[in-house]
């Protein structure tokens, strides 16, 4: 049986949003439309995909193993998309993602050099999307910061950096040269807390229960503006907190985690010789 990939993009988005109204208007849909395509699926797959009731909307066993396989199946089909495109064009291009506080103009430049010819795109990526470019064909190459998933990636590192946290101008630490990691174990910490083990295991939010729902950000921006605004604190590598420097918040080394290691990633069954030429530039 082939898989219907536009059923499959309403399974997953319906997966992330677990509400059939919400999943309709994200997919701009009539509710009714979407009810009948996954009730289809199901059919198709011989597997019921959610449990639902009047209140609630979950997903099955089968559900979880569908989307977990279902979202790389749906990148790979829009960067297949994506490269058809380029060559109808008749172009040859190379896009290059890179993570808010990295500088990528030195390699650009040796790339470009050694292929004039090539058009060369650059995508600023974000710490939700950094991997999922390089699956769905935006980008060729990607300047990632760890911790990722690897998965179906050749990940090889770059340089590591330190890492700062990042307070508003009248927080009781900003006047530190530098802190450690249970100073900040009353803090609300707004990065996702498996970004940063060593403060989510001595959390009090965490072990009492009391931490505020996680806020998912798009920019690092956004997140300085709340850490401006007092609504928590974040970790953040040195090299961004330098390029989004701003005057209501100040940076603090934190001297006892680890540093954040930049890489290179792209997909491992990619065999373009661009890919292994910018490679070659960047170690």
């Amino acid at each position: 049986m082939d898989v219907d990939l536009r059923k499959l993009r309403y399974f997953v988005v319906l997966a992330e949003e677990l509400n059939f109204g919400r999943a309709a208007q994200r997919l701009h849909i009539a509710q009714p439309v979407l009810s009948r395509q996954i009730r289809a699926l199901e059919d198709e797959l011989q597997v019921p995909l959610f449990v639902r009731d009047k209140r609630s909307t979950e997903l099955t066993a089968a559900g979880r193993q569908l989307l977990e396989d279902g979202r790389p199946l749906l990148a790979a089909a829009e960067a297949l998309k994506r490269r058809v495109a380029q060559a109808a064009r008749g172009t040859t291009r190379f896009s290059i993602g890179f993570m808010p506080g990295i500088t990528v103009t030195d390699w650009v430049r040796a790339f470009t050099a050694r292929h004039p010819d090539v058009e060369v795109e650059l995508v600023r990526t974000t710490w939700d999307d950094q991997v999922e470019a390089l699956h769905d064909g935006r980008v060729d190459v990607s300047v990632v910061r760890l911790p990722i998933d690897q998965r179906g990636l050749t990940v090889r590192p770059i340089f590591a950096e330190p890492r700062v946290a990042v307070l508003p101008a009248e927080h009781r630490l900003a006047g530190k040269e530098s802190i450690e990691i249970i100073d900040l174990a009353a803090e609300r910490v707004l990065n996702d807390p498996d970004a940063v083990p060593e403060w989510r295991d001595i959390s009090v939010q965490l072990r009492e229960g009391t931490a505020p729902p996680a806020r998912r950000y798009t920019s690092i921006e956004e997140k300085l503006e709340d850490v401006a605004s007092g609504q928590g604190i974040a970790i953040i590598p040195k090299s961004t907190s330098e390029y989004y420097n701003r005057p209501d918040v100040v940076h603090v080394p934190v001297g006892d985690i680890g540093p954040n290691q930049v890489c290179l990633a792209w997909i491992s069954t990619r065999r373009s010789p661009l890919i292994h030429d910018f490679a070659e530039i960047v170690s």
